[in-house]
């Protein structure tokens, strides 16, 4: 994941498959901020996860997601981002097993989601300054 300054608080992430998303300040037109795509991944990832298991189960075609930040008082950090999935059930015979299944893969296999449970690190790196020798006087 590469991203690059393209102006004023205004950056483009690309992968290396030709794929890019605008990231900006929250509220800044025709970006994502930081946290929204923090919030996006979550819910993303459940949806991919989840997806064969659900539309094969219900026959259907609409799965969608809805995801927020909770934040703290401070505004700071977020401290959880309830992920709801919807989708059709009225073809299914046992809604309770869907729902089982559909929790287990996302619990297991949702790299994102398993990620944040784990509150992982996000180490910092920056340049470090050129080291220059003096000559003794």
């Amino acid at each position: 994941m590469e991203l690059e300054r393209v102006g004023e608080h205004e950056f483009v992430a690309s992968n290396g498959r030709g794929a890019s998303v605008r990231i900006g300040r929250k509220g800044q037109e025709g970006s994502f901020s930081p946290v929204e795509l923090l919030v996006a991944a979550a819910a993303g990832c459940a949806l991919v996860t989840s997806e064969t298991l659900i539309l094969r189960r219900t026959g259907g075609e609409t799965l969608t997601a809805v995801a927020d930040a909770v934040q703290s008082e401070s505004g700071n950090e977020v401290i959880s981002i309830p992920v709801t999935l919807s989708y059709d059930l009225s073809a299914v015979d046992d809604p309770e097993a869907l729902e089982t299944v559909v929790r287990r893969a996302v619990e297991q296999f949702c790299t994102v989601t398993r990620t944040l449970k784990q509150s992982a690190t996000a180490p910092l790196q920056l340049p470090t300054p050129l080291q220059t020798t003096s000559d003794p006087l």
